[in-house]
């Protein structure tokens, strides 16, 4: 038995960590030989971020793609590996503890290979990271390969299998495989995160050789290879037997629904150019009843911004497979020889709870986006629910003296500022300044754009860059620069839009050169990016292919283009609210914005399930109107301003029609937000499981656990009366901590929040000091409140 070692790739020896005994444990990758006991040749590979608490293990029987036979907490091999960090051998010969622990992760193949059984092939299904029939796979085909329209069953053989710790942090697994036969190469990878997320892709190369010999069955004909489906996935254990995934529409995405994960397939599915409001942010299973803060959960997240497929599928045969990966159109991606197509990455994380699930996608998203740390996220004041469409310097100019006195610090122009846009149906795409509503001069939008910088607040304004208005001068001027289905029909339109193509490159260079020239004339530090249509029957009239899949290329690189031209811009995802949430645009965008119904009792909810893959600091959350414009539910300002507490904080609210008192008491509320977000930026999210539907208990805690602030939500009334004490999540139980009430929420009575008849007993200046674990234990009684009303508290750990 052999061990093929990576660990001295690390950026920290054994002679580094020598020197500093309280450095973070470094990432290990290892790779081992031996042979099952059938006598197959195995490869195994271990990568570990004992930092982070998590491994995966695979294993290769002979030539065949891996199996995925470990994912969750380090195993024992890592101590065997630990002990071995001191040698630079490449490879050698290791016994005793560590030689131990190499066996019995190569034994992991003998442990969970499945019998042949009755009825079945030779080999019965265990799937390997790209399972086909040819390995006895039965379920849904997970790779679809044609040439000419025929499909292709391809049989791969590895022959290549490299192991890095990439960039010293990150340990890397890269597969080449071929099917020889039919020309089909594929390149897997698999890379475990420092924040501890697991992700993988596979890219699929055409190798074709045009056929010398009437021997060879690929011909010049049929020489490219047209891609159908490339889907990915993680083994589950037998325990995790139910999933939880989100639905949802406008105004109310992310609604949360249960399932048992039975015998069969399930499929979130979108085919509409962006995740959607139905889309499941992340696929969760774990065993029944597993929570925010209890049992082992495993969860698939695609990485992209187009269509897409999230998926949990059990056969008789096996455990259950979540997953997922990109949805193409046929004719979508064509290859020609030596060309390669590459799925999004799959990303995957396990957690105690969906806690700790979630906190794996926030750490990962602060590493992307440091400067969240950095920089404290600027309060905002959005213009849209304020004055829609009628806009005019001396309004927007007083509502702007409005947003510094209430303590905002950026002020963002919304949709209306272009061409003939004085409703929806018209000069989108148009991305000139209206001279009829901003005429050159000092009334002009420059001339705003300068004032609000003089005021002290970034200057932000709204584009819809992927389409366009057929009213619209652009849409006369250039009609072949829109998708659809044939020369003479376009798509089903809708709010009066349809889609540019941004796979033409004139159609690129003219949406990216407007952009580009107005951030510069008039000095745009943020943008809000908004998508409002579904994108359907999307063929490109330049390749005449569907081209879902280049379009969402290209919004990346336009993001992407535009960050680099202009240094400290930021560009928030806005796709009819929260359409288009995922970590392929969250990549570029600095934040999202949640939803368009910024009702607190509706946004209850969107902004918990959100957070399981978005961290509330990259989360638009807004201060809105009563009535609510979205749902015309009347609430109170302080269940709004707590609502919007967590989030990247915002104001979607006509201020010039509200009374000073109001005005004042936002401003203490905004004031109170500047004192903690630090904690929210890099802080851990915390949901609490109660066993009361009609309240929410959320929080944010410090990253050393010195200190949080929970938000108790009274959504309607329950069946006890008061409610039940509620248990605090993520305390220290040893430890004692400091409770006590806002000092904006101190007053209940004054505020009309609450329908207690006597004082509780420590809601006042000084709370109450209560140990950690009595704290999780039995809890804390909450206020008496209304309905639809929501109070915030500290919680500081003494000494």
């Amino acid at each position: 038995m052999t061990r093929m070692s990576n660990i001295d790739n690390t950026s920290s020896t054994a002679a580094s960590r020598a020197s500093s005994p309280n450095a973070a444990p470094a990432p290990i990758i290892e790779r081992f030989d031996g042979q099952s006991s059938d006598g197959t040749p195995l490869t195994a590979v271990y990568a570990a971020q004992p930092a982070a608490d998590v491994a995966f293990a695979l294993v290769f029987p002979g030539d065949d793609l891996p199996r995925f036979v470990h994912w969750g907490k380090p195993l024992p091999v890592a101590a065997a590996a630990a002990a071995d960090q001191g040698t630079a051998t490449v490879s050698c010969s290791v016994s005793g503890l560590a030689a131990v622990a190499d066996e019995a992760l190569l034994s992991l193949y003998d442990a969970q290979r499945p019998q042949r059984v009755s009825g079945m092939l030779n080999d019965t299904a265990w799937p390997s990271v790209m399972p086909t029939q040819a390995e006895s796979w039965i379920g849904e085909p997970r790779l679809n390969v044609r040439r000419a329209g025929v499909e292709l069953f391809c049989k791969f053989a590895v022959t290549d299998i490299e192991t890095t710790v990439a960039d010293g942090t990150v340990p890397t697994v890269v597969v080449t495989a071929d099917d020889a036969e039919q020309g089909v190469r594929l390149v897997w990878t698999a890379e475990l995160l420092a924040s501890g997320l697991v992700r993988q892709r596979a890219a699929i190369e055409n190798i074709a050789t045009v056929a010398a010999d009437e021997s060879s069955n690929i011909h010049e004909a049929a020489a490219s290879l047209e891609i159908g489906n490339v889907e990915l996935g993680f083994p589950i254990p037998a325990t995790a037997t139910e999933i939880l995934t989100t639905t949802g529409h406008h105004l109310r995405e992310r609604s949360p629904q249960r399932q048992p994960l039975t015998i069969g397939r399930f499929a979130k599915s979108t085919w509409v150019g962006r995740p959607d409001f139905d889309a499941s942010l992340l696929l969760s299973s774990g065993a029944p009843g597993f929570g925010f803060e209890h049992g082992d959960v495993y969860s698939v997240h695609v990485g992209w911004s187009g269509n897409s497929a999230l998926t949990a599928e059990r056969l008789p045969y096996t455990t259950g497979l979540i997953g997922g990966g990109e949805l193409l159109f046929g004719g979508e991606i064509e290859l020609a020889a030596g060309e390669r197509y590459e799925s999004p990455w799959l990303y995957g994380a396990v957690g105690t709870g969906l806690n700790g699930v979630a906190a794996r996608f926030h750490d990962q998203l602060r590493r992307w986006h440091p400067e969240l740390l950095t920089k404290p996220r600027p309060v905002i004041l959005n213009t849209w629910e304020a004055v829609y469409f009628d806009h005019d310097f001396e309004t927007l100019a007083r509502l702007a003296d409005k947003a510094v006195e209430s303590g905002v610090e950026r002020f963002v122009v919304d949709d209306g500022w272009f061409g003939s846009r004085r409703d929806d149906s018209s000069g989108l795409g148009d991305w000139q300044i209206s001279g009829d509503v901003w005429p050159e001069g000092p009334h002009g939008l420059k001339a705003l754009a300068d004032y609000v910088h003089a005021r002290g607040m970034e200057f932000g304004l709204w584009f819809e860059p992927e389409m366009v208005n057929p009213d619209s001068d652009m849409f006369r001027a250039h009609p072949d620069w829109v998708l659809k289905p044939t020369a003479g029909r376009l798509p089903m339109e809708g709010r009066f839009q349809q889609v540019v193509d941004l796979t033409n490159p004139d159609a690129y260079a003219y949406v990216y050169g407007q952009m580009d020239r107005l951030i510069g004339e008039l000095g745009i530090d943020y943008i809000k990016w908004d998508h409002n249509k579904l994108v359907t029957e999307a063929v490109s009239p330049k390749s005449g292919r569907p081209a879902v899949h280049g379009q969402t290329l290209a919004v990346y690189r336009i993001f992407h283009d535009l960050r680099q031209a202009h240094p400290g811009l930021e560009i928030e995802s806005c796709s009819s609210g929260g359409g288009r949430v995922d970590l392929g645009i969250l990549e570029h965008a600095d934040r999202i914005w949640v939803s368009d119904c910024v009702d607190p009792v509706e946004r209850a909810d969107i902004q918990r399930y959100t957070s399981l893959l978005v961290p509330p600091v990259m989360m638009g959350e807004h201060v809105g109107a009563s009535p609510a414009h979205s749902t015309h539910r009347a609430t109170s300002q302080q269940m709004r301003m707590a609502t919007a507490f967590f989030g990247h904080m915002g104001i979607e609210w006509n201020l010039l029609a509200e009374p000073q008192e109001a005005i004042g008491l936002l401003g203490e509320w905004t004031a109170e937000y500047k004192k903690r977000r630090s904690l929210f930026a890099g802080g851990l999210c915390l949901h609490a499981d109660l066993g009361d539907p009609a309240v929410r208990l959320d929080g944010m805690m410090a990253a050393d656990g010195a200190e949080a602030v929970f938000r108790f939500t009274q959504l309607t009334t329950s069946q006890s009366y008061p409610a039940s004490p509620v248990p605090l999540p993520g305390l220290d139980p040893q430890a004692l901590y400091r409770v006590r009430p806002f000092d904006v929420n101190l007053d209940l009575e004054a505020a009309g929040l609450a329908n207690g008849q006597s004082p509780l007993g420590w809601w006042n200046e000084n709370g109450v000091i209560v140990s950690g674990q009595a704290l999780a234990a039995y809890g804390l009684r909450m206020p008496a409140l209304h309905p639809a009303q929501a109070v915030l508290f500290d919680v500081r750990r003494i000494g």
